[in-house]
């Protein structure tokens, strides 16, 4: 998942070096790779355990077997090592996330578990990497969660409804011109309606087929109406004012929240929650010309979230359209001038995601313990 750069100095040794070591880790689905280095980047010792409850507290105890350890780079925190990092932290050590090792540095050393855990580790006191791991323990996961569940419901409705029409079409012409001209609520209410009859042949067989996946069609709108529904709620929970924002819904207030994560005091200014979203301009100036263009990096689901506002606006914000249109007047396009409002929203929204709700820490505190 998409991380944060913040402002630590590169290969800063606190003053109680000799007291503390660096954990290092490299993920996978059954076992991770761990190593453990000093503050002075000597190796001392390295070691795998199961990804279980109890292999997490048998490699912290190992660590902490060398010295006090308060720092651990760890692979993957988004996905493999989501529990390990969860874990660490409520061990009270900071986690950094490390992306995957330069490759031609792969090429010098070689490529072994081993190999990557002491690179983790070795980022993290070099300084390359300072990147904040997410926790993924509060209104963020879940909002995570709703929304994977929400986007499989959606996929499978719409396949439904395809094939629901395309056998509607080959059907004899009695059962397919009855429902001629309906709406598709309407639609799949009549088919799912139908009643099985016992005669046997194709328009039996057809009857049986519409009526299948129309109910699945009715089951799976109920599962996302319910979903809607929680989605909004987990919102006001994690920041009520964030949907009274012109523009912006449920879903884009969730995409928005599961970019800036559960720890979003990780986001240092307004100015890397832009960078996060994608927003951030880059310049792209070259001889007489001076311009920026739109950042290609960055959560893409949150830069789609900030686009879907804009265009709302655009349509409804009597504000946003004159600015749209004074911006045309001074030479710009229209995409650089929605690249500025997509900038301008990611800093109105990130005054309210940086201050979570108390309800927000609650429902955290509740979730670490």
């Amino acid at each position: 998942m998409p991380s944060i750069t913040q402002s630590a100095a590169p290969g800063h040794i606190p003053a109680d070096a000799a007291e503390e070591v660096l954990l290092g880790v490299d993920t996978h689905k059954d076992l991770h790779a761990a190593a453990v280095i000093t503050m002075l980047g000597a190796a001392l010792d390295g070691r795998s355990f199961p990804a279980t409850a109890q292999g997490y507290l048998q490699l912290v105890a190992w660590a902490s077997s060398f010295k006090v350890v308060r720092r651990a780079g760890v692979e993957c925190t988004g996905s493999y090592g989501a529990a390990l990092a969860r874990h660490l932290h409520a061990e009270g050590i900071e986690v950094t996330e490390v992306n995957q090792p330069d490759k031609a540095a792969r090429r010098r050393h070689g490529k072994t578990d081993a190999v990557d855990a002491e690179a983790a580790a070795r980022a993290v006191l070099s300084g390359r990497a300072t990147a904040t791991a997410k926790t993924s323990d509060g209104p963020a996961k879940k909002l995570r969660l709703f929304k994977l569940a929400k986007g499989s419901a959606i996929k499978s409705r719409t396949q439904a409804i395809n094939q629901l029409k395309n056998v509607l079409v080959c059907a004899d012409s009695a059962l397919r011109e009855t429902p001629a001209g309906l709406t598709n609520p309407h639609l799949i209410k009549r088919c799912a309606a139908l009643e099985a009859l016992d005669a046997t042949g194709p328009a039996t067989a057809a009857r049986h087929t519409l009526r299948l996946p129309a109910r699945r069609i009715q089951h799976l709108t109920e599962e996302i109406d319910d979903l809607n529904q929680r989605t909004a709620e987990a919102v006001k929970a994690s920041s009520p004012g964030l949907l009274d924002v012109r523009g912006v819904g449920p879903d884009s207030a969730a995409a928005l929240l599961i970019a800036a994560g559960d720890n979003p005091e990780r986001l240092t200014s307004e100015a890397s929650f832009a960078a996060l979203c994608g927003t951030s301009p880059v310049e792209a100036s070259f001889g007489k010309t001076q311009r920026r263009r739109l950042n290609r990096g960055g959560d893409r689901q949150a830069d789609a979230a900030l686009y879907r506002i804009v265009l709302s606006r655009l349509r409804w914000d009597d504000r946003t359209r004159n600015y749209l249109q004074r911006r045309l007047a001074e030479g710009k396009t229209r995409r650089e001038v929605i690249r500025c409002l997509k900038r301008y929203t990611a800093r109105e929204v990130y005054q309210l995601i940086a201050t979570p709700s108390p309800a927000a820490g609650r429902a955290r505190a509740a979730t670490a313990t």
